[in-house]
């Protein structure tokens, strides 16, 4: 495995469940009410998960998301809303360890069909990931770790988990379980090809280490042979030490690196000031959370397909 393994400051995120008066907005257009509708009702935690409902799904299913559009989905509180959209539904789709609130409350939820997509794959420890949130346990063998959930920026493991998540469709909804199969089958060839324009696209780089404020890429790096190096300091606020500065100039200047990634729901404070201190440049490497206005794509396969170009550029590919 190639991803360094540095210390990253822990996030201070609010990871509680807010059952009486909620704290959100109610849904937007992008996200219905999810129960009572002659269709499969599905309720998915965030964008990666709700894109494969609706991939899959097709006209069957009517797909809302907890996390709304632009936010952080690390942020996400749990609001009575929210709570009765879950109950309401037939299914609800997520990833377990993401996102505290979001587990807390499918768990308690009487639904029938809970489809965890970290069971759907192998989740692997790489290393201080800053989403060891307060309160969450450690579930790698490593003391100290939790595992990676950044699993959708493998499209390898993401086709894994759509696999199961068909499989999971057509259990619950066997009138439809015919077109949930052949919908997988098209969602997973496209995957495959995703993962072929990665392979060949980074398969001869100038640098293999690429710099981001955000330790999300481990799964990408590792498939693709690259290395992440994520920045200390991730929240949003802090800024990388003078002693962090230093070690990070003497990295670029040897491995190459020419870029510093930020992405789209955080400040990039942290990555502007690394880079103006070291003299790299910056771009968007998008960790593909959820999609907004400012997304390089309108969906899942066009904002990789514009992260692999970015990674192409500053790894100097050729």
């Amino acid at each position: 495995m190639n991803v360094r393994r540095h210390h990253i400051s822990g996030l201070a995120l609010a990871a509680v469940t807010a059952l009486g008066a909620g704290t959100l907005s109610a849904c937007s257009s992008d996200s219905a009410a999810a129960g009572n509708t002659d269709k499969f009702d599905v309720v998915a935690s965030f964008y990666p998960m709700a894109f494969l409902a609706e991939q899959i799904g097709g006209g069957h299913v009517n797909v809302s998301s907890l996390t709304e559009p632009g936010q952080e989905p690390h942020d996400l509180e749990i609001s009575a809303q929210k709570r009765a959209q879950l109950e309401d539904s037939d299914a609800a789709l997520y990833l377990k360890g993401l996102q505290p609130s979001v587990d807390e409350t499918v768990e308690q939820s009487g639904l029938k069909t809970k489809i965890d997509a970290a069971t759907l794959t192998k989740l692997e420890d790489h290393g201080d990931v800053e989403h060891e949130h307060e309160g969450e346990e450690a579930n790698s063998e490593e003391e100290g770790h939790a595992l990676d959930p950044h699993v959708w920026l493998d499209p390898v493991k993401y086709a894994e988990i759509a696999k199961g998540v068909g499989a999971a469709f057509e259990k619950a909804d066997p009138d439809h379980a015919a077109d949930y199969k052949k919908n997988t089958d098209a969602l997973v060839k496209k995957l495959d090809g995703l993962n072929t324009q990665f392979a060949d696209g980074l398969k001869n780089t100038r640098s293999k280490v690429f710099f981001t404020n955000h330790a999300a890429f481990g799964y990408l790096a590792e498939r693709y042979g690259l290395t992440q190096e994520a920045i200390s300091g991730v929240d949003p606020d802090s800024e990388p030490s003078p002693a962090r500065i230093k070690e990070l100039q003497q990295e670029a200047k040897a491995d190459g690196v020419t870029t510093v990634f930020y992405e789209t729901l955080v400040s990039d404070k942290t990555a502007k000031t690394l880079a103006d201190d070291a003299g790299l440049k910056t771009d968007v490497l998008d960790p593909l959370e959820g999609i907004t206005d400012k997304s390089k794509g309108d969906d899942y396969f066009e904002v990789m397909e514009s992260n692999l170009a970015a990674l192409k550029t500053a790894l100097g590919a050729k």
